[in-house]
């Protein structure tokens, strides 16, 4: 294995566009690594929450974010270290094209910034099944755009025919970049998408596994595995001297599953944390920060669990898709309850996103906790982008006035958008007030990465210990 200080074996998986193919191939690609014996880190540029969870199907480890709008470009080294620690190589897979970021903010949490951030090899997966001498110009263009950012080899994918592979290979030689891998269109590796993108590991059990193993033979067949590990471990030290980011102290405990006839003492409050299929956005940042500032973090499913975890001091309900489940979460009354027993309280509850939905009157029409004295429903529209927010009330995350970045992405829509003491204030791409600061409630649609504030986590055990 190879130690952080010597720097991580590490390469960048990018393309021109989105729908190129970048999750297959750095999926099939840390399968087909891990499968050859080798410690594989996983790592997602942006605010993704899907794509990790099958990079952690493919490696055995967690799939981590590297987000430079979130977390800021001087975290990105840090944090890829943290994740990293024990690897014997690194896998980064890139969001949308190569140079796209942060609208209006130039190169700002693009892939190309990660890369370089990284000084990390970016090996470019091009969506060939529309083109043949014109590709050379495509890579030709993105080798040249920005000549910090080092492309070592190219993946073509979806290639039609023998016929095509041969025509498209004389055209990237011209260019002089190697073609480190063919792959050939193949519908067993697809994997099903709905109104947010891919559908979640969590949710499809063993269809994810088969295709996870088809994504790995699939570049184990197609690709030169030896040329890219050649490729990553040519990346060098990390500039600057990187540290890896910690939590915090190391916890004396570890974060268990839900144990009802558990019973621990005030001074380790007990956190619990939604999960299970319908609640799969999360980073595991948060859970770390959480456990290094002192609480016991238990897991638990709103779908199956009917009751919080016995000794509940605090709750965390993440995002993910509880339109999907509306109907299962719905007909959970006794969890439903213990929710809004535990907010009625006064208990510490942080909600983000789907969070926010579980936490309303109703979601299209069916029950929900009734904590907040508002109602969701699906919509048509898509909202989606960063946000530079403002904590506008004080709240058991954050204190009035503390500025966070943060990601919304959603197709809902909470009527009204914010209470009487609104959680966040948002300057772009408009201003306007959301979310809910009520007793102990923190509820918004705003996804944030708490690595940015560690203070976040403090704040929020400390109030459970004191609630």
């Amino acid at each position: 294995m190879t130690s952080p200080d010597s720097g991580v074996p590490r390469l960048v998986v990018a393309a021109p566009s989105s729908g190129s193919g970048k999750t297959t191939v750095a999926t099939g690609l840390m399968a087909a690594l891990t499968g050859r014996g080798l410690a594989v880190s996983p790592h997602k540029v942006g605010p993704d929450y899907i794509d990790p969870g099958y990079h952690a199907l493919a490696t055995g480890r967690v799939g981590r974010n590297l987000d430079a709008y979130l977390c800021g470009p001087e975290l990105v080294g840090p944090l890829f270290l943290h994740g990293a620690r024990g690897c014997d190589i690194a896998v980064v897979e890139g969001v949308m094209g190569l140079y796209d970021g942060a609208a209006g903010e130039g190169e700002l949490a693009s892939t190309a910034q990660v890369a370089k951030l990284l000084r990390a090899p970016v090996v470019l997966v091009v969506d060939a099944s529309s083109q043949s001498r014109s590709v050379a110009a495509l890579v030709h263009g993105f080798v040249s755009f920005d000549p910090e950012v080092r492309i070592g080899g190219v993946i073509l994918n979806k290639v039609a025919s023998d016929r095509h592979e041969a025509l498209l290979r004389e055209a990237v030689d011209s260019v002089g970049v190697p073609v480190l891998g063919v792959l050939r269109r193949a519908a067993r590796v697809d994997v099903p998408s709905r109104h947010l993108g891919l559908v979640p590991v969590a949710e499809r059990g063993s269809d994810a596994v088969d295709a996870v193993a088809a994504m790995g033979a699939q570049v184990a067949a197609g690709c030169d595995l030896e040329a890219l590990v050649g490729l990553a471990r040519a990346a060098g030290p990390l500039p600057g001297g990187s540290a890896p980011w910690t939590p915090g102290p190391v916890p004396t405990h570890r974060p268990t599953t839900h144990h009802p006839a558990r019973s621990v003492e005030r001074s380790t409050p007990r956190v619990a944390v939604a999960g299970g299929p319908a609640f799969t956005f999360s980073y595991a940042e948060h859970t770390e920060l959480l456990a290094a500032a002192g609480a016991e973090v238990v897991t638990f499913d709103p779908l199956r669990d009917e009751e919080l975890p016995e000794g509940t001091a605090g709750l965390v309900v993440g995002g993910g898709f509880p339109e999907v489940y509306a109907s299962e979460l719905s007909a959970n009354e006794g969890l439903r309850k213990s929710v809004a027993e535990l907010a009625l309280s006064g208990a510490p509850v942080a909600a983000e996103c789907a969070g926010l939905l579980y936490l309303c009157r109703e979601l299209d029409g069916l029950p929900m906790c009734g904590v907040l004295d508002a109602s969701a429903r699906m919509s048509e529209r898509l909202t989606l982008g960063y946000r530079a927010a403002v904590a506008v009330s004080d709240s058991v995350l954050a204190g009035a006035g503390t500025r966070m970045r943060g990601h919304e992405f959603h197709r809902t829509v909470v009527e009204p958008g914010a209470g009487a003491a609104p959680a966040w204030g948002m300057r772009a791409p408009e201003r306007r007030v959301e979310g809910f600061v009520e007793r102990g409630v923190h509820a918004s649609y705003l996804h944030t990465h708490w690595a940015a504030e560690p203070g976040v986590a403090r704040r929020f055990v400390e109030r459970c210990r004191t609630s």
